[in-house]
Order: structure tokens, then C-alpha cells, then sequence
């Protein structure tokens, strides 16, 4: 099964492609690596999932953003590239998580973005190198961001 039909299998609902708001671009193609901006928890309705891991939010709540976070992700790819056939494989995750001090799981936070690549992509080429850290804050309050590179067809 191609990686558009079994994204399409999963019955996910995208959120519209987020647009940046910035002096950047959503993904940069160098050679066949894409790499995408940092991207957030943004919900079908336009608006971001916020809040601090720790404080204002559960770590199984930063989950279900960080899944969030990988849907904005699809959206953007399925945008540039029209499908998700185009991809070959995640190569390196970087998620960022809004979260207290004496918050120290952000793993299992950016579990939610990865679950979710593992789950369209494969036990292969859905996992990646990957790093998860916390900060103290995140652009208008969200609460995960994450930047991802991936190996793309010609």
C-alpha cells in the first residue's frame, strides 16, 4: 500500500496547511532531502493547541499535540508535493516541548508525532533519528514544534 493510501486509511482529519508568518518558507527542498520549518499543533479549525507540559497541560495532552504537530506536518508535505508517494522516508525529527522546569519526559511527549509517521510511513521508514527537549516557551504559547527532514523521490 503507498504511503497516501494508508494515510487516507487511517481517516485523519488535516488541518489546512499552515502558511508562514514569517520570513521563512514551510519546507526548503535541497537535492532530495526536505526539510520543514518547525511546525505546531495547529487544529482543522485554524487554531493552535497551547499551553505548558507541567502546568497547564498533561504530558498525555502534549501527546495528542505532538500528534497534532504531525498532522500539520502531512499537510504541508501533501501540499508542496501534491502526495505523500513523493516522500521515501523520515530522516530526522527535532520536537521542542513548552514545559516547566521540572518537566523531564518530553520524550514520551514527541511520541505523538512519531507514533503518528510510524503509523503512515511504516516500522521503517516512519522512524527516525530523532531529539526531544523542552523549553521554556514556544511562538504564541504552543505547546510542542517540531522540525522534520525527509528523504524525497526526484
Amino acid at each position: 500500500m503507498s504511503f497516501q493510501a494508508t494515510f487516507e486509511s487511517l481517516n485523519l482529519e488535516l488541518p489546512p496547511a499552515p502558511k508562514a508568518i514569517g520570513l521563512y518558507k514551510p519546507v526548503i527542498v535541497v537535492g532530495d532531502l526536505a526539510y520543514t520549518s518547525g511546525h505546531g499543533p495547529l487544529q482543522a479549525d485554524k487554531t493552535l493547541i497551547t499551553g505548558k507540559v507541567g502546568d497547564t497541560m498533561t504530558a498525555e495532552e502534549g501527546y495528542a499535540a505532538a500528534h497534532q504537530t504531525g498532522l500539520a506536518t502531512l499537510a504541508t508535505l501533501i501540499e508542496n508535493f501534491g502526495s505523500l508517494d513523493r516522500i521515501v522516508r523520515l530522516v530526522k525529527t527535532f520536537g521542542l516541548v513548552n514545559a516547566t522546569p521540572d518537566f523531564t519526559d518530553h520524550p514520551a511527549v514527541i511520541n505523538g508525532f512519531s507514533q503518528l509517521m510510524k503509523n503512515v510511513f511504516g516500522d521503517d521508514a516512519g522512524i527516525a533519528a530523532r531529539s526531544a527537549v523542552g523549553a521554556g516557551s514556544l511562538p504564541v504559547g504552543m505547546s510542542v514544534e517540531v522540525e522534520a527532514v525527509f528523504q524525497i523521490k526526484p
